[in-house]
């Protein structure tokens, strides 16, 4: 009788233990699958660049001969020194790499800088070309072009205002006579007749004090910063005229653009050797969309 009573024991705990052990394994399984983390959707993308190019061999020959006037003029030795250019100081060439020039010539000295940054993120769900387009846009910013329909929208808001206030005092029987003189203030405190044009020409996506604001004519008064189209992904142009008198000041021009996960920078500068004389800021920009319109098919190469 003690041995057929101890039987069923065993057998029970036997059973026991292999529902446990089932039971556990099945809790396993489980908890493997659905452990907090673990991703649910493929990875971002890698940017299109995983490398750069050689910053002083990214600027042809007869580019740097038309920029910097100043080098043909030199002696054979030092022209040569002038087109190697500097190369910028690095640690990851792979990620970011530069090169500046500088010429004088006897009229002004003209400096060329570009810098390429290749963007990589290291977040599985951002794509290096999504991080990339975040560092524009803060360079963007920084510029004063993070919403280039904004002046547009205030200047239509206040003129909206301001017709309505002329018709408000109409309608009160004041006559249009005293309407006019309410108004007539405006354009005289703003240095005469067509100033209201002038600063509405200078106002979008500007940005840059005394970007156009000198009011003498010059071809860089009718070229603010602004944004540039058929450039990469997204570019913008920052003019920055030093000063806003007519002596000779530094002036430069930085155009930016963004192609995939590699961020572009030109900048341009010209200082006159007389203080009498003013840069062509139309030449200095035009020069400057030129030398990156030919990075940006570099890098497509």
């Amino acid at each position: 009788m003690r041995h057929k009573a101890y039987v069923p024991g065993v057998a029970l705990l036997a059973a026991l233990v292999v529902g446990g052990c089932s039971a556990d394994g099945g809790g396993d399984a489980n908890g493997a699958d659905s452990k907090p983390g673990t991703p649910t959707v493929s990875p971002a993308p890698p940017g299109r660049y995983a490398t750069l190019p050689s910053p002083c061999r990214a600027v042809p020959r007869t580019t740097l001969n038309d920029l910097l006037p100043g080098a043909a003029e030199l002696p054979q030795d030092q022209r040569e020194k002038v087109f190697r250019g500097s190369a910028a100081v690095t640690y990851d060439t792979d990620r970011k790499v530069g090169c500046s020039w500088k010429a004088d010539a006897p009229n002004a000295t003209r400096s060329l800088v570009i810098d390429f940054e290749r963007v990589v993120s290291y977040d599985p769900a951002v794509s290096d070309d999504d991080r990339a387009d975040t560092v524009y846009e803060k360079r963007k910013k920084a510029a004063g072009l993070s919403s280039p329909t904004a002046p547009a929208a205030d200047a239509a808001a206040t003129t909206g205002s301001r017709d309505k206030e002329e018709e408000e005092d109409k309608e009160k029987g004041e006559g249009g006579g005293k309407a006019t003189d309410t108004a007539s203030p405006s354009p005289s405190a703003t240095s005469g007749g067509g100033s209201d044009d002038a600063a509405s020409d200078g106002t979008p996506g500007s940005g840059t004090p005394g970007s156009g604001s000198t009011g003498s004519g010059d071809p860089e008064d009718a070229l603010p910063s602004r944004l540039l189209d058929n450039l990469g992904d997204a570019a913008f142009l920052q003019d920055l005229p030093k000063g806003a008198d007519s002596t000779a000041q530094n002036h430069t021009v930085s155009v930016v653009f963004r192609t995939s996960n590699v961020v572009v920078t030109v900048r341009y500068a010209e200082q006159p050797a007389l203080i009498t004389q003013r840069p062509d800021g139309r030449e200095l920009q035009e020069k400057a969309q030129a030398l990156a319109r030919k990075l940006a098919e570099k890098l497509s190469e």
